[in-house]
């Protein structure tokens, strides 16, 4: 992968992430974890290689096909990327309207969702009135509304506190037992090493290596 005419951010990876495994991908900054992300999520394409996902390759998809993929896929941005202007409850609903899902058919999903992540006292509140913890789990929230097949999160416990971080990453381990594939990037070396998981190691563009225990 490259942007525009520069050089190549990632190149020569070759790995496979099965069905229901949970990776944690880690590397220095700049080693090329959120354009990794990018192009799993199908916001950018590959400038070389395949790209297979839900049996097919997706660097070649029709673009017609690429929304109906893309929601076989939650995101958690580093950002968060939430909408401040109406509540939590309407920040989760978000993926379902815009998939044409009727409210009636939804709206007890949504708020049992909120009460699973801790914030069903706050379906109500703001995003700019909630904590950085309560943001986060928001995200998360949103991102598996749609029950995706793979959830990818960049740097979810970036901006919380150690106790906030092993509460999110419960979240994602409770989330993986349930049978979906989660890949998080993550810079926090703590984290990756008491949750147990094995490690994709990012460095300069390429997976250098893999480790803890085989998927």
């Amino acid at each position: 992968m490259r942007y525009g005419r520069g050089r190549e951010v990632l190149k020569d990876l070759s790995f496979e992430l099965a069905s229901g495994s949970f990776h944690f991908l880690t590397g220095e900054s700049g080693a090329g974890k959120t354009s990794l992300l990018s192009l799993i999520y199908l916001a950018n394409r590959p400038s070389r290689g395949l790209i297979h996902l839900f049996g097919q390759d997706i660097a070649t998809a029709p673009r017609r096909q690429l929304p109906f993929l893309r929601r076989r896929i939650g995101v958690v941005f580093q950002d968060m990327r939430l909408l401040d202007h109406v509540s939590a409850f309407d920040n989760v609903a978000l993926p379902m309207r815009i998939a044409g899902r009727d409210a009636r058919d939804y709206r007890d999903d949504v708020a049992e969702l909120l009460w699973w992540v801790g914030l069903g006292e706050r379906m109500d509140a703001l995003p700019q009135t909630l904590s950085g913890g309560e943001k986060q789990r928001l995200a998360i929230a949103r991102a598996v509304v749609g029950r995706p097949d793979i959830l990818l999160a960049d740097e979810p416990t970036g901006n919380v506190d150690p106790a906030m971080s092993l509460r999110i990453l419960k979240l994602f381990v409770e989330l993986n037992r349930q049978g979906v594939t989660v890949l998080i990037a993550s810079h926090d070396p703590d984290l990756v090493a008491r949750s147990g998981q094995p490690t994709l190691v990012l460095d300069n563009g390429e997976v250098r290596r893999l480790e803890g225990r085989e998927a």
